[in-house]
C-alpha cells in the first residue's frame, strides 16, 4: 500500500498525459514544422510543371500540372482537414484553363491562367473593400491582429501587387518563349510574392492591435 507521502507527491506532480496542454514554444514549433509542408503544397506542382515542360513539352507539362495540383489539394485536405481558399481558386482555374489547353492544343490558355488568377484575387479583394468587408481579415485574422485601417491599407497593397503581377505575366508570355515563361512561372512568381509579403512587415507592426494596446497602456 502506498504511503500518504507518496500519494501527496503524486498529486503535486503535473500531468504529462494531457494532449490538450501545449506550451507556446511547442505551438510555435508545430507551426514551423508545418511550413515545409505548406511550401511543398504550393511549390510542388510548379516544379513538376517546369520539369515536365523541359522533358516532354508544354502539353505534357500541363497535364502533369493538373494532376499534381489535384494531388496537392487532396493532400492539403487530408493533412489540415481544409483547403486554403487561394490555392483552391487557383486549382479550379488550373483545371479549366489546363483542360482548354489540352483540348484545343493551344498553350495560350495555360499561359493566361496566372493573369486570370491575379485579376480574380484583385477584384475579390477590391470588392470586399467596397462592401466594407476586408476579406484579408477573414483569411489571415488568426495570424495577424490588425486595426481596421491596417487591414484596409494591407488589402490595397495586395490589390496593387496582384494587378502588377497580372501585367508582368502578360508581358512575359507575349514577349518570350514558352520555356522562358515556364521558368519564370516556376521560379519567379513565388519568390516575388514572398518578397512582397516580407516587405509588409513594417505595416503589420505599425497597425498591430497589440501595439495600440501597449501605447495606450504606456
Amino acid at each position: 500500500m502506498p504511503s500518504p507521502v507518496s500519494d501527496e507527491k503524486m498529486q503535486k506532480q503535473p500531468r504529462r498525459d494531457n494532449p490538450q496542454t501545449e506550451s507556446p514554444a511547442e505551438a510555435e514549433g508545430a507551426v514551423e514544422q508545418s511550413m515545409p509542408t505548406k511550401m511543398a503544397i504550393e511549390l510542388g506542382p510548379l516544379l513538376i510543371f517546369f520539369a515536365m515542360n523541359a522533358a516532354k513539352g508544354i502539353y505534357f507539362a500541363t497535364a502533369a500540372f493538373m494532376i499534381a495540383t489535384v494531388a496537392a489539394l487532396a493532400f492539403a485536405f487530408f493533412r489540415y482537414r481544409k483547403v486554403p481558399i487561394m490555392p483552391l481558386v487557383s486549382g479550379v482555374i488550373v483545371m479549366v484553363f489546363g483542360g482548354l489547353t489540352l483540348y484545343l492544343q493551344d498553350a495560350t490558355f495555360i499561359k493566361l491562367k496566372p493573369t486570370i488568377v491575379y485579376v480574380t484575387f484583385a477584384a475579390v479583394l477590391l470588392g470586399g473593400l467596397l462592401m466594407k468587408k476586408p476579406l484579408l481579415q477573414f483569411l489571415f485574422g488568426p495570424a495577424f491582429a490588425l486595426t481596421e485601417e491596417g487591414w484596409r491599407k494591407l488589402t490595397y497593397r495586395w490589390v496593387g501587387f496582384f494587378i502588377v503581377m497580372a501585367v508582368v505575366n502578360e508581358f512575359v508570355w507575349r514577349n518570350f518563349s514558352t520555356d522562358a515563361w515556364v521558368s519564370f512561372k516556376a521560379f519567379g512568381f513565388l519568390p516575388l510574392t514572398l518578397i512582397f509579403a516580407l516587405l509588409q512587415m513594417p505595416l503589420l507592426q505599425r497597425y498591430s492591435e497589440n501595439t495600440d494596446e501597449e501605447e495606450r497602456a504606456g
